[in-house]
């Protein structure tokens, strides 16, 4: 893809329109297409779309394939009458700031299995999906039944001993089918019938974007859950002992573990040549069913194909370790302590061997991907091998203005950014540009305090004005926004996006890495939000910047 695209970050939940229930929709994203064709957005950049445990993140998937379920338009599931869904929203109540996961799922699993009770099962879409589909969604299906059985819960290590184990949980299920096979096979049927629904819909909006010139951009996190069904039936591909991670952050102000100790993320790190000697069909299934429904994917911390932070325990045991010296955490593992993996980057050698690392799994991951576009999220710590190797992969890294300088300490001016890359001042996990530049300005200018925090504030707030040809000193409104929306835009980047939070002009955020609650994964677009204005401006800028859908 050489064309040179902007885009709007938009996460699947946020979204609303006229009788949703709670939550984005693919309607709802429809709605946005249309949208962003009527100015010029070339492409959509979506969150991860993978179906959600017990913390509703997107990053913290239970299959690598199965789509989330309350992203389905309740309107276009066949066997539901308008009264029903209208019925659903009246139970759920008058329309919430943030998505109320727990409502949202308990009505829309209420009408899911109405519909399925009158559902066709010999419906030859269906039928043929099923065994398409077997490769996967016959271990998804059988690992939600156990979910069932277990109260709903996906943490596998806490269901009763004798099914923890895959060769236990299908000698349960076989004994199941022996004691009520109809209601066995009706339970794994409904699972297989929603993923069906789900593919349907999301295909369905794909399609939708490709009439009106709009591409979707989806997301891969470099891990899956370690309570997920493909960890669970393929432990061998997994490293259990181990948890991937990110290093120690001293910008991580609040939060003393990971200052002291790292991000522990809690997902199992790979058994790599196991999956390389395979040929990595794990990964290409994930990849392909990926761009089943999407044009450009990114793939989240890209970093981890080289090499990963790891923590040799999981994050449910933190705080155990928070207080604790190198020494004392070393008594209490029986001697390893987080590192990297397989190897740092603290010789050449070690460098070259990550760096060929990286070569064979991102070119399995660009053969897999086929037509599709690899966008890398190459932030965090960045050893300097890994940008050049992107480039000479094509594959387009990011660029945050306000991160980037030369040798002098400049900001790298947006003429000079490389043409395969993607520029953005943020991704979901910081800041939209109206709350980031008075915060800048308010800690640049303190004069006691973090002097650390000050003086990275005071660099930010430099760089970033001089990114747009600001001083720094003015007051954020439309002068400021157009500035810096213009600079980004004009950027040599193949793709430019904001935030949709930039767009209406919010400071509110979408995740803040760190914490967990509610306040994460929920945000929706507020129901007084104005967009006509906005995106106009938007288009004009776009249109300026050549940057318009061909």
């Amino acid at each position: 893809m050489s064309e040179r695209l902007a885009g709007l970050l938009l996460p699947a939940f946020s979204p609303r329109r006229a009788g949703d229930l709670g939550i984005g929709d693919t309607r709802s994203l429809k709605e946005w297409i249309d949208l962003a064709g009527a100015n010029d957005i070339g492409f959509l950049q979506l969150l991860p779309i993978n179906e959600t445990g017990a913390d509703d993140s997107p990053y913290n998937a239970i299959s690598s394939v199965a789509l989330e379920p309350l992203y389905l338009a309740m309107e276009d599931v066949p066997g539901l009458t308008e009264h029903e869904i209208s019925a659903a929203r009246t139970d759920l109540g008058e329309a919430s700031v943030r998505v109320r996961y727990a409502s949202v799922r308990r009505v829309k699993r209420a009408l899911l299995d109405l519909a399925w009770s009158r559902f066709d099962r010999a419906n030859a879409g269906f039928v043929a999906f099923r065994k398409e589909q077997a490769g996967w969604l016959e271990e998804y299906t059988t690992y939600k039944w156990l979910m069932e059985q277990c109260g709903g819960s996906e943490v596998w290590d806490i269901w009763p001993e004798e099914i923890r184990t895959a060769a236990g949980a299908l000698t349960r299920l076989e004994r199941a089918r022996e004691i009520d096979e109809k209601h066995t096979e009706d339970r794994l049927g409904f699972h297989a019938w929603v993923q069906w629904l789900c593919f349907s819909q999301w295909e369905a909006v794909r399609a939708y974007g490709d009439e009106r010139r709009v591409k979707l951009m989806g997301d891969i996190p470099i891990g899956v859950s370690r309570y997920s069904a493909d960890v669970f039936f393929n432990r061998n591909d997994f490293d259990l002992e181990w948890c991937g991670g990110a290093p120690p952050e001293t910008v991580f102000k609040y939060d003393r573990f990971i200052q002291r100790w790292g991000q522990n993320w809690g997902i199992p790190l790979y058994h790599w040549n196991r999956m390389e000697a395979a040929g990595f069909p794990w990964w290409r299934q994930r990849i392909s069913k990926l761009t089943e429904i999407f044009h450009i994917f990114r793939i989240d911390h890209v970093l981890g194909f080289y090499r990963i932070y790891s923590f040799p325990w999981q994050p449910k045991r933190n705080a155990e370790f928070l207080e604790l010296t190198e020494r004392e955490a070393a008594m209490k593992t029986g001697g390893p302590l987080p590192r990297w993996s397989p190897r740092p980057d603290d010789t050449e050698p070690n460098c070259n061997a990550n760096r060929s690392d990286g070569e064979t799994r991102l070119r399995m991951v660009q053969a897999a991907a086929g037509e599709s576009a690899v966008v890398a999220e190459d932030l965090g710590f960045v050893p300097p091998y890994v940008r050049p190797h992107l480039a000479s992969l094509g594959i387009a890294g990011f660029r945050i203005p306000h991160w980037d300088e030369d040798a002098k300490g400049h900001v790298v001016k947006g003429k000079d950014f490389p043409e395969c890359s993607f520029a953005t001042y943020a991704t979901h996990d910081h800041d939209s540009i109206p709350a980031m530049w008075p915060a800048l300005q308010r800690t640049a200018g303190l004069k006691k305090g973090d002097e650390d925090e000050i003086g990275r504030a005071r660099d930010y707030l430099r760089r970033m004005a001089e990114f747009a040809g600001l001083t720094g000193k003015e007051r954020y409104g439309p002068k400021v926004r157009g500035k810096l929306l213009d600079a980004v835009l004009e950027s040599h980047s193949r793709y430019a996006a904001i935030m949709i939070t930039d767009l209406i002009d919010s400071t509110d955020r979408i995740n803040s890495p760190g914490t967990v609650g509610p306040q994460n994964w929920s945000w929706r677009v507020p129901q007084d939000a104005q967009f006509d204005k906005a995106l106009a401006d938007l288009k004009t800028r776009i249109d300026r910047a050549k940057r318009s859908p061909v």
